[in-house]
């Protein structure tokens, strides 16, 4: 199995630890995918060229992702401020949002690029802050486009109606949904065109969906050290698992595992940057 990330990438700043660490949808799922035994991981966006875009291009080339559809743009890379909880959840501070490469630069997929992207097997991408990649999924909608759509906070019905007649599978954290608000939003987005619909419920089982038949498993307790990234590892160890073969239970469950272990150590994938003027 083979997929591309394409999508905002970001530092996470941990003010408490005055450290950053790399991070971002698209940049996790392509890590966490190439973790859980992708072929080939490729991830393409915007990337300053600061400090901070260059510590994900390290990381990134440490984790053997392809990069070589990445742009390098004049200006700050995109800063999450972040701490945590006494229970390890993840509190977002502030962000550099209107001075960051995205917000000045807008992601437009070349001929060039999409010959690339017909090399793999599946895309991943998802709400985009800045980089305007919805307005992009007509171009790659012949592929197996996977969206993580967040939270409630970040689309409406009629984001919905934009995005999801060209995905294969589809995304959500919905920690505040009760069940008959989770199957209302799977039923209204199977309506779309999606086959495949996953929901998330933090603490609360997730809710996941194909073609209608509906599968559920209880998440996993585990001791916390920092849930940055779970979501997204939950993602990628799913696409990863079914497509490679696994069936729907299998790949949830390898999801779930795979998770738990991202909350056990900090940031969503690793490689801590100490900062020393920050």
């Amino acid at each position: 199995m083979r997929i591309i990330c394409i999508g905002d990438a970001l530092v996470d700043y941990y003010s408490h630890q005055g450290t950053i660490y790399p991070g971002g949808n698209a940049v996790n799922v392509a890590v966490m995918a190439k973790r859980n035994n992708a072929e080939d991981s490729a991830y393409l966006g915007l990337l300053g060229l600061d400090k901070e875009g260059n510590h994900i291009i390290s990381s990134l080339k440490q984790e053997g992702i392809c990069i070589k559809r990445v742009r390098r743009l004049t200006g700050p890379t995109g800063i999450a401020e972040v701490t945590l909880s006494d229970e390890g959840d993840r509190i977002f501070v502030s962000t550099n949002k209107e001075q960051r490469v995205q917000s000045l630069a807008t992601l437009r997929l070349n001929q060039d690029d999409l010959d690339y992207i017909n090399e793999f097997d599946i895309v991943h991408t998802c709400v985009s802050i800045n980089t305007g990649i919805e307005s992009e999924l007509p171009k790659i909608a012949h592929k197996k486009i996977s969206f993580d759509f967040s939270t409630p906070d970040y689309w409406t019905k009629d984001y919905l109606q934009d995005v999801c007649p060209y995905l294969t599978y589809a995304f959500f954290s919905c920690s505040q949904f009760s069940r008959d608000e989770v199957f209302e939003l799977i039923n209204y987005v199977h309506q779309l065109g999606v086959p495949v619909i996953g929901v998330t419920r933090g603490e609360k089982s997730c809710i996941f969906s194909k073609d209608g038949q509906i599968y559920e498993l209880k998440s996993k307790l585990v001791d916390v050290v920092d849930t940055m990234g779970a979501g997204d590892s939950f993602i990628a160890a799913f696409v990863t698992s079914y497509l490679n073969g696994e069936k729907l239970e299998t790949a949830l469950c390898n999801a779930s595992n795979f998770a738990s272990n991202t909350c056990s150590f900090f940031g969503s994938f690793g490689y801590g940057l100490k900062l020393v003027n920050k």
